[in-house]
Parts: structure tokens; sequence; C-alpha cells
């Protein structure tokens, strides 16, 4: 039994109701041009992806991004920053708080209507305060429709890497979609998504029977995997990425853009949010060693916040309320020594 709430307005009304300002528009184009060329290997820099685990409170994220909008100024010779406002939060047994897109007030119950309201203005907001759009995680595919004016960046999680929607919304996306590995860690089924993302197809979306051109900017990300016993066992490792590029290769052509972007927490970290700085480090030599290595790893994830670790509540102002992420002091030095060493 379905109980119905409340009508949502469609994604054409919401965003009739806050459209993007012109001048936000053409900063935007050229946020994902510069995205796009990092994937495509026009450019030589990396792409940084880096931010809280989720978006719970847009005071804090907002100061946040005005910081690394701060930075980018310094290291956008060598690095884009696209700041994660990740509005969606998967739960592994479901319940619990789902983000702000279903609660913009964690304290309070869902409210998805102002969830969307509330997400428009805070992305809207960002890029005007901070010269930088967003990525942002592409959990319910139906929600991308809302924002899809807004982002730079988007990604599909381990969880729904193998999903059929994900896959085929994917392939009407015209921006770099990061696809993670799946739970189980195989990289066949991961290929597999980025040949269907990568693809031309047709399909129902938003009642409308829609075909879509295929994405080529789609690509992989590595975030670890998860054995049977529920151990975390990381895939950073240089063995993995070739492996990697070996499968991209053997699709002979079939595959645009060979790319993987390494995601320095989740599964790679086992969550002690600390080893990311270890790990984005170790990625740093192994593209020094290697030319194919170098050639293929075009960026990271980072989880970070103003404040280090998390909370169980929102007390502590710019701290995450789920998964622990590195302090701003921190991410500022990865930052600059990433820049350094690309």
């Amino acid at each position: 039994m379905f109980e119905k709430q409340i009508r949502l307005p469609s994604a054409e009304e919401i965003i009739a109701e806050n459209p993007v300002p012109k001048r936000l528009a053409a900063v935007k184009r050229e946020r994902d041009r510069l995205a796009t060329d990092v994937i495509t290997g026009k450019s030589d820099k990396m792409l940084v992806i880096v931010g809280p685990c989720s978006a719970h409170e847009p005071a804090p994220v907002l100061e946040y991004v005005r910081r690394l909008g701060e930075l980018n100024e310094k290291v956008g010779e060598k690095l884009v920053l696209i700041p994660r406002i990740y509005t969606a939060k998967p739960r592994t047994r479901g319940v619990g708080y789902k983000g702000m897109f279903s609660q913009p007030d964690p304290e309070h119950k869902e409210d998805t209507l102002r969830g969307i309201r509330t997400i428009r203005e805070l992305l809207l907001t960002a890029i005007a305060e901070s010269g930088l759009s967003a990525a942002d995680e592409m959990l319910y595919p139906e929600n991308y429709a809302y924002v899809e004016d807004l982002l730079t960046y988007v990604a599909i999680g381990a969880r729904s890497s193998e999903n059929q929607m994900h896959r085929l919304v994917s392939s009407g996306i015209e921006l770099p979609v990061g696809i993670k590995n799946p739970m189980s860690g195989s990289i066949p089924v991961l290929i597999n998504s980025i040949f269907a993302a990568q693809s031309a197809q047709v399909f129902k979306y938003h009642n409308y029977q829609v075909q879509t051109g295929g994405n080529p900017f789609a690509h992989a990300v590595l975030r670890g995997r998860v054995d049977n016993y529920g151990n975390d066992i990381p895939n950073y490792h240089y063995e993995t990425v070739m492996q990697v590029a070996e499968s991209y290769a053997a699709a002979g052509g079939q595959l645009h853009n060979p790319a993987v972007i390494i995601d320095s927490n989740h599964s790679n970290s086992g969550k002690k949010h600390r080893q990311q700085i270890r790990i984005v480090e170790e990625v740093l030599q192994n593209r020094n060693y290697d030319a194919d290595f170098r050639k293929i790893v075009k960026g990271f994830m980072i989880e970070s916040f103003i404040v280090e670790g998390c909370q169980s509540r929102d007390i502590v102002y710019g701290q995450s309320i789920t998964d622990p992420c590195l302090g701003w002091e921190d991410t500022e030095r990865l930052i600059y020594d990433i820049a350094e060493k690309v």
C-alpha cells in the first residue's frame, strides 16, 4: 500500500520557480568544460571531488564551498576542484537519515518538496559565492531532473552501479558520470555499467519514452569492496587500477575516454577518514612510477568538512552527521600536495 501524502511539482515547474541566472549558467558551462577536458585527456589537470559525506545543513556547506573556491584560485592551474554537495544518503539497511532531498532538517520529519527547493537554492548560492559548481550522487535517478542544470559531476554509488535505471539515465547526461565499482568489487560488472552508460538507450523517464545518445564521459570510480564477511578490501592499489586499464583496452575501442577516479574513503580506507591522506599519497607515487597509470588515473574523491570526524546529531557546526571526514586544515594541506605532485 502506498499512502499519497503530497503531489510534487514536475522538474520543469521547480526549475521555472528558481532558474539559473545567465551569469551563473556561463560559470557552470566553463566548469563543465574543465571537468570533461580532464576525462577526455585534453587537460592534464586532476579532478578533486571533495566535501562532506552528506550536506545536511546549508550554512556550513556554503562556508566550506567558499573556502574551496578561494583554494581553487591558488591551485586551478593543476586541479579542478569540485565540491561534494551530496543531498541523498544511501543507507545500508534502508532506515535513518536519507539526506537533504527528503529531509531538509535532520531533526524533523521528511519534507521532500522543501528539500528540493532547499537543494536548488543551495546549489545556486554555492556557484554564486564560490564560482564552483558541484557534484552530487544520483541515488534516485528520477530526482536528477530537478538539479540537472546545476551540477558538473554526477556519481553513481556502489549499491546503484548494477541498477538498470541508473545506467540508462547516465547515458543521457552530458557530464562526467563516475560509476563506482559494485560492493562486490567486480571489475567486469563495473565495465559493463560504463558500457551501458556510454551507449544510446531508449526507455521511460518522467512519463516520456526518451532516447539518449550515450555518455562518453562515463568512467570508473574505485571505492574498495566488501567481502562475504563484511571486511573492507581496498582496490586503489596499482594492480587493480591496471586491471581496469586492461579491461578498457580489451573493449577494443567500444569504450571512450578511459578514466579512473580513486575514492579515498569508503572501503578503500575502511571509513578511517585520516587514511585518505596516505591513500592519496600512494596513488600519486604510482602516477609518477608508471606513465600508463598516470594516464588513466584522473583524480580523487575525498570526504572532508570544516571540522574533523563526525557526530550523531547536528550540534557541532561544520561536522558530518554521517561518515567521518577530514577537517579543513588537513584537506587544505592535502590539496596543495596533490597540486604540487600532478
